[in-house]
């Protein structure tokens, strides 16, 4: 394949010894690097405003960083699943899920209305900024907007591009593209599952937890992880305990970001902390909060994160953050990530891999999780 790196191994002698999932992360900005030039480069060739206005804009967004944790899974599940070798298929599929965490991303920024992402200003944010400097003042809300819904369907066809010219080069392209097919029919139905939560101002427990884990859970571990799984040649026992494994570690995974979200410092996770306060989204976190409230009789925390509730100004911001602590909301989501985490590792032991590769799984829940010391990340 033009342009790529012909084996899994590191650039410039990034490691020695095994390469693990870790050293697949690090090594995805590479490919990731090398793809995003390739289609710049093809979107100069289409039209020279398009390619410096928005094709660029998300090729920096794209290329900034995140954790890469998408990527690590699925080596993981590749290694879980036997893969051993040249893993650049496995590094193509990485990126190609780094580039539909890009799109996810920008629309979730304008969906939510959120002002940053990964330090910097989200892309709608950008790109009303751009527009207003032109002296069109009128319309840079609504400029920033639409043009931040074209970057985000762009990531995606670059991410369907990517996935598909890897699966037709290899033997087990039906099977990872069946996997791919998937993710992204359960992600819009997790946005537009969360979007109509807070339309309604749901607050049940079942539903927060049946959002959680069609928005994130699912496209970030148990799929990542399968579509790795899917590369190796997996069975369908192996499928099933590797997605049953990464079902519960991407519940862990978006249960720390609601606690990041309600209690996180922005410096550390890259984006404004109280946005999910302040709009009332329905996560788990309140649900069980608005649940233990009723169940004490806590009329104050109740009124606070009651549907109807205002929380705008900052004081009612607080007193949304103060009833998630007093109603042990807080302390009962910490319990529950722990529990996920102990769940996702007897699901990953069915699979039969070798000791190092349950170790290296291991790590990855625990950092996904926030049970390991790693600094305070978001979901990005």
């Amino acid at each position: 394949m033009p342009g790529l790196p012909p084996t899994a191994a590191p650039p410039d002698g990034l490691v020695d010894g095994p390469f693990t999932a870790t050293d697949a992360a690090k090594a995805v900005g590479t490919v990731l690097e090398q793809v995003l030039e390739e289609r710049l480069r093809h979107s100069r060739a289409v039209d020279p405003v398009f390619a410096r206005e928005l094709a660029g804009r998300l090729v920096t967004l794209a290329g900034r960083g995140g954790k890469r944790l998408r990527t690590a899974f699925a080596h993981c599940g590749w290694r879980a699943a036997g893969g051993s070798g040249d893993a650049t298929a496995v590094l193509r599929t990485g990126a190609a899920l780094e580039l539909l965490q890009a799109c996810a991303l920008v629309h979730d920024d304008v969906m939510d209305g959120s002002v940053q992402r990964r330090g910097a200003p989200a892309l709608h944010v950008e790109l009303a900024r751009g527009h207003w400097a032109a002296a069109m003042r009128g319309s840079a809300e609504s400029f920033g907007t639409s043009a931040a819904v074209l970057a985000g369907d762009l990531a995606l066809a670059w991410a369907d591009d990517l996935l598909t010219e890897t699966a037709l080069g290899t033997r087990h392209g039906r099977r990872l593209h069946e996997e791919w097919r998937a993710m992204r029919t359960e992600m819009v139905a997790g946005q537009y599952r969360d979007l109509y939560a807070q339309a309604a101002r749901s607050s049940g427990v079942e539903e927060a937890l049946s959002i959680a884990t069609l928005k994130s859970a699912l496209y970030t571990v148990a799929r990542p992880l399968a579509l790795g799984a899917a590369l190796a040649g997996a069975d369908e026992h192996v499928l099933d305990a590797l997605r049953a494994a990464g079902r519960c570690t991407g519940l862990a995974f978006q249960l720390r970001d609601d606690l990041l979200g309600a209690f996180g410092d922005p410096a550390l996770t890259g984006k404004p902390v109280d946005d999910d306060l302040r709009s009332r989204k329905l996560t788990f976190l309140l649900a069980v909060a608005v649940q233990l409230a009723d169940a004490a009789g806590d009329h104050q925390a109740a009124a606070a994160l009651a549907p109807d509730a205002d929380p705008t100004s900052e004081k009612a911001v607080q007193q949304v953050r103060s009833a998630l602590q007093r109603t042990g909301a807080r302390d009962l989501v910490e319990a529950k990530i722990g529990e996920l985490t102990d769940m996702s590792l007897a699901h990953f032991d069915r699979v039969g891999a070798s000791p190092a590769v349950r170790h290296e799984f291991a790590a990855l829940a625990g950092r996904a999780a926030g049970m390991t010391p790693h600094g305070e990340e978001g979901a990005a």
